[in-house]
């Protein structure tokens, strides 16, 4: 049995469940949003992008509803969330709207979560186990950005979305950092068990 799974729901192998369609559909998506960006065409990429927040959370709740978890939902549905923030992240920089140092900040701390992966999958773990603080992160940064992109106007919304959408971004950022560092706990936790196992 995997290790990250133990004392929980099954997890299917099924490909092809709705769950499953919702998260490629959303990963299909990603280049068009980011050239919706990149164009200058912000109330299509706004709208592809709440579209994608809907299909989140859909396929969340359609696979626990109806005990539709799956490993490929499992792999696709953070890969999409991850991409998303990625090229908005890039687009916005791309435009100047916001600072390639906080792209840095961000993919930074991404690349340090993948190097804990690694980490863990090297002592048998699939993965480590996803708790609120890192949930919470994503959906400041997923609310953050769509915001800032709202605000680039002169509208009475646009006033209101920039700083609510800098707000996310800044919340975002920290809590995304505060998981990591939790994360970087836990992968200490699992190498010394695996450790001391295997004495």
């Amino acid at each position: 049995m995997d290790k990250s799974t133990q004392g929980k729901s099954p997890v299917s192998d099924r490909v092809l469940t709705p769950p499953n369609v919702l998260s490629m559909l959303r990963l299909v998506c990603v280049p068009i949003f980011l050239w919706l960006i990149l164009t200058y065409q912000d109330n299509w990429a706004l709208l592809v992008l709440m579209l994608s927040g809907v299909s989140d959370y859909l396929d969340g709740k359609i696979a626990r509803h109806y005990n539709q978890v799956t490993r490929v939902g499992q792999l696709l549905d953070p890969l999409a969330d991850r991409l998303y923030i990625l090229s908005t992240l890039l687009g916005l920089a791309w435009r100047e709207i916001i600072p390639w140092w906080l792209v840095a900040i961000l993919v930074a701390r991404e690349i340090f979560g993948t190097a804990l992966l690694l980490v863990v999958r090297h002592y048998g773990y699939r993965a480590l186990p996803v708790h609120f603080i890192g949930k919470a992160a994503t959906f400041n940064l997923l609310c953050a950005f769509p915001l800032v992109l709202l605000g680039q106007g002169d509208s009475a919304l646009a006033a209101v979305a920039l700083p609510c959408g800098w707000a996310f971004a800044w919340w975002g950022t920290v809590l995304y950092w505060v998981a990591g560092i939790m994360y970087a706990i836990q992968t200490r936790d699992v190498v010394r068990v695996a450790k001391a196992a295997n004495r």
